[in-house]
């Protein structure tokens, strides 16, 4: 997910990005999930290839084929990037086929020096280790910080080092762009999922190889602060966050909290020295409201607290549901809807909000090739697309 997350970034700052897959099935992506589209051809099967999983990385983008393991392929790789006038090529190949496919910075500079060139590899160019999400996490310490301390290592529930590398990819985007209009020189970025991840524990790496102490998961715990946990309420969950000690002071003051109010409490350390029997207090207390009403009175006093939302609950937050972003499939009328990126850039503006909805395998191989003087039909008849 890292390499089209990166380019659904782009295409949300208003960039023309055009996907390059395999003739035949194209991205693997595309099968994954349950389809999402009628099959044109009647059958209750879905259409092929637009599938859940590929969707709501990849609004706002074209799609061509080439197949790069031919000469030609790679002669019309070469092309599109000259005529195109390509500012960014992306790749999530594994570093050893970089040159077998014509894909690697070397060759791709000698045709556009200016050129803006990024790998995102698992451990970075001199390593062809393959490697997923969960792999990333389980290497870089993120399961050894997720989940029950009696219990298994965990995921996170999210492919966040997939998510995290794209993100570090589009901000060092961004600097070699920068480079370029100062320079006119083109930029190689390589991006590590692995060194990505790790970037992030700079505490757990203090603390355990500077102190000495042993980092580990805690639930839904904090290891500095106390009260900090999932808490019962008569009909779900809230999570409380008491900081600092004048926060703490604020809830043993709010109606029903007040037998908390006692000396061995007033300190954090004395509420992270005895952080289980606060817990259980606390506990007692809160599953007698609802969430709501803890939330109000909370809120109210200044202490952070929140549900534990579901997706749909988020959905429906009045901070999110005007800003998710759309995309209409023009041939079925399906619409779509993903989250908005963290700043909503003026392209997304003027299109209210709106991208093209993800293309089909190839969709635009006729009108980018044509462009170029060559006839699609001819180019797939002799097995370049």
């Amino acid at each position: 997910m890292a390499l089209p997350f990166l380019t659904m970034r782009l295409a949300e700052e208003g960039m023309r990005v055009v996907r390059v897959e395999r003739p035949g099935r194209g991205d693997p992506n595309r099968w994954v999930g349950a389809p999402v589209l009628p099959d044109p051809a009647g059958s209750d099967a879905g259409e092929p290839g637009m599938n859940a999983y590929y969707l709501p990385n990849n609004l706002g983008k074209e799609a061509i084929t080439l197949n790069l393991r031919e000469s030609q392929g790679r002669q019309l790789l070469a092309e599109l990037i000259r005529e195109l006038r390509v500012d960014i090529f992306a790749t999530n190949q594994r570093p050893g086929s970089y040159a077998r496919l014509g894909i690697d910075y070397e060759t791709l500079r000698r045709i556009r020096p200016e050129l803006i060139w990024v790998g995102i590899t698992g451990f970075g160019p001199q390593h062809d280790e393959a490697a997923y999400d969960p792999i990333l996490q389980a290497r870089s310490g993120f399961m050894e910080l997720t989940g029950d301390p009696a219990g298994d290592p965990m995921v996170f529930g999210l492919p966040m080092v997939d998510l995290g590398a794209a993100e570090h990819a589009f901000g060092s985007v961004m600097k070699a762009l920068f480079l370029r209009a100062a320079t006119s020189r083109g930029s190689r970025v390589d991006i590590s999922m692995y060194q990505s991840a790790v970037s992030w524990m700079v505490a757990p790496v203090m603390l355990s190889l500077c102190l000495g102490e042993q980092v580990t998961r805690r639930a839904n715990t904090h290891p500095f602060f106390a009260p900090v946990s999932v808490f019962p309420s008569s009909d779900g969950h809230l999570y409380l966050a008491v900081g600092n000690d004048e926060q703490w002071q604020a809830l043993t003051q709010l109606p029903g909290f007040e037998g908390l109010d006692r000396p061995e409490y007033v300190r954090n350390a004395g509420r992270i020295d005895q952080v289980e029997r606060l817990a259980r207090e606390l506990e007692a207390i809160t599953r007698e409201a609802t969430t709501q009403e803890l939330v109000e009175r909370l809120t109210g006093a200044g202490i952070p607290i929140s549900k534990v939302n579901r997706v749909a609950d988020v959905c429906a937050d009045p901070l999110l549901a005007s800003r998710l972003v759309r995309a209409r499939d023009a041939r079925t009328g399906v619409e779509i809807c993903i989250s908005p990126p963290p700043v909503i850039s003026e392209y997304l503006r003027q299109r209210d909000l709106n991208l093209d909805f993800p293309p089909r395998l190839g969709e635009h191989n006729a009108e980018i090739y044509g462009a170029l003087g060559h006839e699609a039909a001819e180019l797939q008849a002799q097995g370049l697309i």
